[in-house]
């Protein structure tokens, strides 16, 4: 399958087939949930539940350490039992986590509930990326990850709006009803996977000719470009989100000393970013070589970066308040580059039959990135070392372009986003007429991946 050339959000939706609306159509909902609690979780631990705020931390540290943990075993599952079954399990578990948590008022129940989540965030990358990989294929895909990205921060950001607005720490209830309401939105998508998509299993038989022993997770690993690609997950995620989260509130707060009023806003500002440039740079980004595209993402990250750095000679002030807001603005530009192209990178490199396992191993590298930004964050902002911050996150930046080249060289142009030209078959099929388009050569959607100039196509199943 291959998309037509219509632009814009309802060319988009035109192209998709059936499967594809089904599965985008639930992706709001589900992440006005997560925005109507994830800002608020360390304050209800903490404030409401009258934990630590050192426990409610170590507690939050739950959701990654089991989701690292769960992704490997997933990933398998997924290519064994298939995306559809693998993905409803870990609603099952988010439903019953944030449940759990919405009545927590011990450490220990705390962390069953926190814990049940990081299940759901160890299995939801392998599971619905290969999901959405067996529907949508071709140019389409890369199209599909980056709307997925648009209305999953749309979701994010409408969820933290209202929830900022509802939840009161003098209310406990308040917070009850929110998980209760998170809980509640993970069940769309059981309705839609159990109703229009049963029929959908998202797992593809091993071809006749394909080496059992390479099925392993060292032995895909063993593959340059996995490993350079996961190199490249990583070091994203830690100058990227990983520094969301623990570096850049920090830079903000103690160098920058603006207000925690701003520092919001400034997310507020990063998601209307992204939903207003995502289909804008996804479609710019059409025919171009992916990992020119990530690489151009680490120079935009980097001057970012740089310009929040600027904040530490005029801390304090209104122009530190407009710098902050600049730097999520400029961030979210290089989010719109990565979301665009990265997911379909990973999926086209992956042969049909083991996407559960190529996306764990994206999914372990971004969550161990994630996990390692804020602890090197802490340390270096907590000894005042604020010029060898920015320092360390624009060298990750430079290791972000340097991975991207090293991805390059070693996969093929269809894989690296590029349509090979069409062969000429004159006795086949006559020239084009005047002003119309030759027909184009069709692409393989998953290339096996190897370092040569052509791929051998992998079917995909649905």
């Amino acid at each position: 399958m291959t998309s037509s050339p219509r632009t814009g959000a309802l060319g988009f939706w035109a192209d998709l087939p059936q499967d594809g609306r089904w599965l985008l159509s639930t992706v709001v909902v589900q992440f006005f949930g997560r925005g109507l609690t994830l800002p608020f979780t360390i304050i209800y631990l903490h404030e409401v539940r009258g934990f630590s705020l050192a426990l409610s931390g170590a507690l939050m540290g739950l959701i990654a350490v089991v989701g690292v943990l769960v992704t490997g075993p997933a990933g398998a599952l997924v290519d064994r039992y298939g995306a559809r079954r693998i993905m409803l399990t870990g609603l099952f578990f988010a439903v019953a986590g944030y449940s759990v948590l919405a009545f927590a008022t011990t450490p220990a129940v705390a962390a069953l509930g926190l814990a049940l989540f990081g299940v759901q965030l160890g299995v939801g990358w392998p599971s619905v990326n290969a999901l959405v990989a067996t529907v949508v294929e071709g140019d389409l895909r890369q199209r599909y990850y980056g709307v997925n990205f648009a209305l999953l921060n749309l979701g994010v950001g409408v969820g933290g709006v209202v929830g900022g607005l509802v939840v009161d720490v003098d209310r406990p209830g308040t917070f009850v009803m929110a998980f209760l309401v998170n809980a509640a939105t993970f069940l769309l998508p059981v309705v839609v996977l159990l109703g229009p998509l049963r029929h959908l299993h998202g797992r593809v038989d091993r071809p006749h000719d394909a080496d059992a022993g390479g099925e392993s997770y060292l032995a895909i690993l063993r593959r340059p470009e996995v490993l350079w690609l996961a190199a490249l997950g990583l070091l994203a995620a830690f100058v990227g989100y990983g520094q969301m989260e623990g570096g850049f509130p920090a830079f903000a707060r103690q160098i920058a000393e603006v207000s925690t009023r701003a520092i919001g806003f400034a997310f507020v500002v990063n998601t209307v970013v992204i939903v207003a440039l995502q289909f804008w740079v996804m479609n710019r980004v059409r025919g171009r070589r992916r990992t020119r595209v990530l690489a151009l993402m680490a120079v935009v990250w980097a001057a970012a970066w740089l310009l929040l750095g600027v904040t530490g000679l005029m801390p304090g002030g209104l122009t530190a308040v407009v710098i902050v807001l600049a730097f999520h603005a400029v961030f979210g530009l290089g989010e719109t580059l990565m979301q665009s192209v990265l997911p379909a990178l990973t999926n086209d490199m992956a042969p049909a039959h083991l996407r559960g396992r190529y996306n764990a191993i994206g999914s372990g590298s971004f969550q161990a990135g994630t996990i390692a930004g804020p602890v090197v964050a802490g340390v270096l902002l907590e000894h005042g070392w604020a010029g060898a911050f920015i320092g360390v996150v624009v060298a990750g930046c430079a290791g972000i372009a340097a991975t991207s080249y090293a991805v390059g060289r070693r996969i093929t142009p269809e894989v690296n986003g590029i349509e090979p030209a069409a062969a000429p078959t004159p006795e086949a099929s006559p020239p084009s007429a005047p002003g119309l388009p030759a027909t184009p050569a069709a692409t393989s959607s998953a290339p096996a991946p190897t370092g040569t100039s052509t791929g051998t196509p992998s079917t995909t199943s649905s």
